[in-house]
């Protein structure tokens, strides 16, 4: 009784950290796509990861964790990780700087479907029906959404939805791939190798030319890092604490935050079928969210690390 009362606590957890972490990543997606028009996006990169490990290194001390957690058991596996995320967070980037924030972010949400096939394959997950039909019934509404982009799509139009189609697939790989280094690493370890390796991927293009920035632009950064560090945490907590598959439906109340920043700071009103198309979205995670509430999660089983290599 204990075990299944402490499973549900982490559960619980996990589900409320997902929730914070999307309003996070949000907020940061609409730092990114303000300054887009100002910074290049390497340089976007660079401050956005940098100032992301001043909360991760927070984090460390307040969990007593620095400077052990700086050790890893399995180095490459961080490389490849935040490498895939590096390139995984410039194309968002690049899909932010050409799309309203939601129309974006619409897209981010491909990545919790794509991630639930993934984690049946690769964690051997259970995927109940309710959540399949849901996350069907979600992605229905994703292509609801971008609906008006697609029937008379401009060049920036097409950059934009092509990008965010990359973030998408490529995400769903960084999920299942951190999933597997959570039996052996941190969070924190994780979090602070990936905020490192994109910062330098970052710096890397500052020979290519980079933008004189103004305070404005400067605070959006600092903002979006900082916001970025703290969701990054948040979200590699929740994935330890509960299935990918479990989680993956919660992303697309990430919409609602999406259309009220695109509303209040950019002024964009979004379209009668870019609001069918949330309306869809959000009634498939109010599905999945019933749905895990009477049904109890399946362990998933223990797999080798070795496996996404």
């Amino acid at each position: 009784m204990k075990s299944q009362h402490a499973d549900s606590h982490q559960l619980l957890w996990g589900i409320g950290l997902r929730l914070f972490t999307t309003f996070l990543i949000t907020a940061m997606a609409a730092c990114i796509h303000a300054v887009s028009s100002s910074a290049e996006l390497g340089q976007i990169i660079f401050y956005r990861s940098a100032f992301a490990l001043i909360p991760i290194c927070l984090y460390m001390l307040i969990r007593q964790e620095w400077p052990t957690a700086l050790r890893t058991q399995r180095p490459g596996l961080h490389v490849t990780r935040s490498l895939l995320g590096a390139f995984s967070m410039g194309l968002s980037f690049l899909s932010l700087a050409y799309l309203p924030v939601a129309n974006a972010q619409s897209l981010s949400f491909l990545a919790p479907v794509l991630s639930l096939p993934l984690a049946a394959m690769l964690l051997g997950e259970h995927l109940p029906r309710s959540v399949i039909l849901a996350t069907i019934i979600g992605f229905v509404g994703v292509i609801i959404l971008l609906w008006d982009a697609l029937q008379s799509p401009s060049t920036d139009a097409v950059v934009g939805v092509l990008a965010g189609l990359g973030f998408a697939l490529t995400m769903s790989f960084v999920r299942v791939h951190t999933k597997t280094m959570t039996a052996t690493e941190s969070s924190s370890t994780i979090a602070f190798y990936f905020a490192l390796v994109a910062s330098l991927v970052g710096l890397a293009t500052l020979p290519f030319g980079w933008s004189v920035l103004t305070s404005a632009d400067w605070a959006l950064l600092i903002l979006a890092g900082l916001i970025g560090g703290i969701g990054h945490i948040a979200s590699n907590e929740a994935v330890a604490r509960a299935p990918v598959s479990t989680l993956a439906p919660y992303d697309f109340t990430g919409l609602i935050w999406a259309l009220g920043f695109d509303i209040l700071l950019f002024t964009a009103w979004p379209s009668t079928t870019s609001l069918l198309g949330a309306a869809i979205i959000t009634g498939a995670a109010l599905l999945v969210t019933f749905a895990s509430i009477r049904s109890k999660p399946k362990i998933e089983k223990a797999i080798t690390l070795g496996a996404l290599k």
